[in-house]
Formats: structure tokens, C-alpha cells, sequence
């Protein structure tokens, strides 16, 4: 898969296949950790579905309708897809423990160890396939998607292990524990697992919050804009950037004195494109704004208020 669509489409029908592969073989073995599994896979698909759409958009220019472009779209998706997940598996949690204190449930194994077989290798191939498309496609949602995949793969090989013991344990005869074994796996995948949409829900509120990103990305992007005014007598520079989806975007405030003579319109425009090009080493797509000012009120933070200069308390610039 050598584009982000084609990529996304197939992890699109993957999550179908084994979402409804899963309900089948629900209704055939009656394991709640089956149903849990069909259930995260068909999420995965509705959501990819509006993914798809948001990979298209995301690669778009700003508009008037959005004048910041559409990158908080895919923060978005990846802040439901969170949620979605998280609701699940406390819905299939209270579920497993309400099951385990009325005595557990009766499952087919041998229906069991067959899907779970099918989802183990239909997920490791996914992730497989994810992680081959990012050779030529930059994309934080396949970049989520094959993370998911990983962990869905994992999680259905732990699920493949349970069950084989569910038919050592009938083997054995010990028909005791058989009715607590699917309950108590649908616990342990939840509790293990579950960190996994906290992770991305946070991760997805905290870009449609307009925190700056991890330091790891920050800190260069810091040094590249040190770089790109290296020779220039600064009194005050702050870099601000935030990162919603896949686009960075960085605004660098300089401030110069007053009689600096390369202060130029042309010496400004130079000064931007070699910022841009030391930001871009480090970090693309991004779109890097350069303000020169001599007054350092325009570099300042600032919560929306006008300041007046002839009063000590701020005044609401309405």
C-alpha cells in the first residue's frame, strides 16, 4: 500500500471482516470475549469510514470556512475512536464481572479456538501491512492504525491461548473452572488493554487543546528557529507551536531594535525562508509564521485583552 487512502481502506475491511466474523462466532460459541473483540473491530470500521474522508480533507489548503486548515479533524476522529473503545470495554468489563458472581458462562472452545486463530493472523497481517505502508506514507492516523492493530493482534493471540487451555482444562476434566474462563480473560484483556484508548483520547484532547507537542518535537523545532536567526541581533524571540493531526504549526515572534538597519522587507522575507527550511529538516507538513516587530507587546503573551498603556488595568478590546 503506497498511499494513505488505499492504506486506511484496507484497515477499513479488515476491521469489517474480523468485526463480523466475530459476531458470528459469538452466537456460535457464547464468549463475551469474542463479542468484545467483534465489537472493537466493528467501532474500528465506522470510525475508518469517516477516517478515509479526514485523510482526504487533511491534505487540503486552508479556506475561508477554515482558515486554519483541517488537520483538528483528525484529532478528532482519533478523540472518538478513543472514546468509542474506552466505552466498550467498561461495558464488557461491568459485563465479565457481572458474569463471574452468577457462576460464569458455558463456551464452545473448539468454535472459540478457530476464530481466534482467524483474528490472530487476520490482525498480525494488518499490522504487518501498516507498518510496510509507512515506508511511503507519513500519516498519524496510519501511524494510530497500525498501533491498534499491534495491540489487537497481541490481544487475540492472548485470547487463542486462553481458549486452548479452556480444552486442556476439558481434556483434564476440570469442568469447575470451565465457566469462569471466558469472563476472567474478558477481564485481564480490559484491564491490560485499556490504557490504549486513554492514551489516544488524551493524546487527541490535548491537540484539539492547543498544547504544544512533546518536547521530542518541540525542542528541535526550537533549536532550527535559534539556527535561522543565529546572525541577527535579537532582543526577544518566542516560538509558539501547537500540532493537530499531522501539521505542525509554528509562529516565531522576533523582536529587533528599533535602528537595525538589515530590517528590511526583503532582509525579513530571507530571514522566514531560512527559518522554514531549518524547521522543515526537522518536521513536515508545517506551516512556520515569522512576525518581525521593534515593540515587544506584539511578542508578549497575551490573553485577548487590550492593555492601556495610560491605565493599570486591562480593558476588554470589544
Amino acid at each position: 500500500m503506497k498511499t494513505e487512502s488505499s492504506t486506511l481502506a484496507f484497515s477499513a475491511f479488515m476491521a469489517l471482516l474480523i468485526g463480523c466474523a466475530g459476531i458470528v462466532a459469538t452466537l456460535a460459541s457464547n464468549s463475551q470475549a469474542i463479542l468484545l473483540d467483534g465489537l472493537f473491530n466493528l467501532i474500528y470500521f465506522s470510525v475508518a469510514l469517516v477516517t478515509i474522508k479526514v485523510s482526504k480533507l487533511a491534505s487540503r489548503p486552508d479556506s475561508e470556512s477554515y482558515p486554519f486548515g483541517y488537520s483538528y479533524f483528525e484529532s478528532l476522529v482519533n478523540l472518538c475512536k478513543g472514546l468509542l473503545i474506552f466505552g466498550v470495554s467498561i461495558f464488557a468489563l461491568v459485563d465479565a464481572v457481572a458474569a463471574l458472581l452468577t457462576g460464569g458462562r458455558e463456551i464452545s472452545a473448539g468454535l472459540a479456538v478457530i476464530y481466534a486463530l482467524f483474528a490472530t493472523a487476520a490482525c498480525s497481517l494488518t499490522a504487518w501491512v501498516m507498518q510496510r505502508s509507512q515506508r511511503h506514507v507519513s500519516s498519524p492516523l496510519v501511524a494510530a492504525d497500525k498501533f491498534n492493530w499491534l495491540v489487537n493482534s497481541v490481544i487475540s493471540g492472548a485470547v487463542l491461548a486462553a481458549f486452548c487451555l479452556v480444552m486442556l482444562f476439558e481434556h483434564l476434566g476440570w469442568r469447575a473452572v470451565l465457566p469462569y474462563v471466558d469472563s476472567v480473560l474478558v477481564i485481564a484483556v480490559v484491564v491490560l488493554c485499556l490504557g490504549v484508548p486513554v492514551r489516544m483520547a488524551s493524546q487527541a484532547l490535548r491537540e484539539l487543546l492547543n498544547k504544544t507537542p512533546e518536547e521530542a518535537v518541540a525542542e528541535p523545532v526550537r533549536q532550527a528557529v535559534a539556527r535561522g536567526l543565529a546572525d541577527i541581533d535579537t532582543l526577544e524571540v518566542r516560538v509558539r507551536m501547537v500540532r493537530p493531526g499531522r501539521l505542525l504549526y509554528v509562529i516565531v515572534h522576533v523582536v529587533l531594535p528599533k535602528d537595525l538597519p538589515e530590517a528590511t522587507l526583503a532582509n525579513q522575507d530571507a530571514l522566514r525562508q531560512r527559518i522554514d527550511e531549518e524547521v522543515r529538516r526537522y518536521y513536515s507538513p508545517v506551516v512556520c509564521d515569522v512576525v518581525f516587530t521593534a515593540d515587544n507587546r506584539w511578542a508578549a503573551p497575551s490573553c485577548g485583552l487590550l492593555v492601556d498603556t495610560h491605565a493599570s488595568s486591562p480593558t476588554n478590546n470589544a
